[in-house]
């Protein structure tokens, strides 16, 4: 777990590379749920979403700690490779990213451009992560997982600057993925000894993490089929699990459909532009509404990296499906 001290330290090694990203009350955001809403803007990042800031603490950590290692090797569906590709190569060292077919066209040109190596395998992420895992052993890279205390420790931060601008804060909606967001919110909301309920939000087509914490073990899906592509993972993370199985107040599965309702309402009551897993909090908002009619709510707007066509058919009244 985090103390004070660890958030003070890592936000400030954060900012030093990157401006901390505003928490904005908009509200017409207020109007539709209800709630006084909180956005925390993680659309604002130097690569659009949250990740980079763990991509940079996990670096420095790399760096200090193996000195010797050519480089690193890593899966993601873009968020996180994007935010590995730009601290790796910043560091001098190689970035080898794994993502499946048929992956965000504009998420895989900018982890090209922040100096990726990218290589398409497999049908989902989890079978790409294998794929990664298998040929840093090979070539002698450093395996950076979907979780690691590092990672989770940059995090953090975005959680940390929302905690303090605005302590009060009844609830706030984090989507999960492989689990490294929910957790460093939970992390920093107990180091600051805040009471806030953290919600988690997944897809209810990618249900594992879900599935997982009401089974109280790892459970697995079949499929992770959704175009909130951040949230399209399979196989839960036992370190992560962990952490928000105690530490999550529940978790709310969202449909495709009220993923792309979210997204309209962000462009049209905010002019802000969220990708599916960006989307997702506020989709969950929107669905326990009467339940949090009047209160304090923090919406975690974890990316903004929607591929062009996607957006053009949700601005449309569409739903994406993959």
């Amino acid at each position: 777990m985090l103390t004070r001290s660890d958030l003070e330290t890592a936000a400030d090694f954060v900012h030093a590379r990157m401006a901390p990203t505003p928490q904005h009350h908009w509200p017409l955001l207020s109007a539709a749920t209800e709630a006084e809403v909180w956005v925390k803007h993680e659309n604002h990042t130097p690569t659009g979403a949250f990740k980079v800031r763990g991509a940079l603490t996990f670096m420095d950590w790399l760096v200090r700690t193996h000195p010797d290692v050519p480089g690193i090797c890593t899966a993601t569906r873009g968020n996180h490779g994007q935010g590995q590709a730009w601290a790796a190569t910043g560091a001098g060292l190689r970035a080898l990213v794994y993502v499946p077919r048929g992956n965000s066209v504009e998420k895989n040109a900018a982890m090209r451009a922040f100096g990726a190596e990218l290589v398409e395998h497999g049908d989902d992420f989890d079978t790409a992560r294998l794929e990664a895992y298998r040929v840093a052993r090979e070539q002698g890279l450093f395996i950076v997982p979907p979780y690691h205390p590092e990672l989770v420790r940059g995090v953090a931060t975005y959680a940390y600057e929302l905690f303090t601008a605005q302590p009060d804060l009844d609830t706030v909606y984090v989507p999960i993925g492989c689990g490294s967001g929910i957790c460093g919110t939970i992390m920093a909301r107990d180091a600051l000894g805040l009471k806030t309920k953290v919600v988690g939000v997944v897809s209810d087509r990618a249900q594992t993490a879900k599935l997982s914490v009401e089974a109280g073990r790892l459970v697995e899906t079949n499929s992770a089929n959704t175009f909130a592509d951040g949230m399209a993972v399979r196989v839960p993370v036992q370190e992560a699990f962990d952490i928000y199985s105690k530490g999550a107040e529940r978790i709310v599965a969202v449909s495709d459909d009220a993923v792309a309702d979210a997204i309209r309402l962000y462009f049209t009551a905010t002019h802000n532009v969220a990708e599916g897993a960006g989307a997702a909090p506020l989709a969950g908002l929107m669905q326990e509404r009467e339940a949090m009619r009047g209160k304090r709510v923090g919406v975690i707007l974890c990316g903004g990296n929607i591929d062009t066509g996607w957006m053009r058919q949700v601005l449309a009244g569409e739903t994406p499906h993959v």
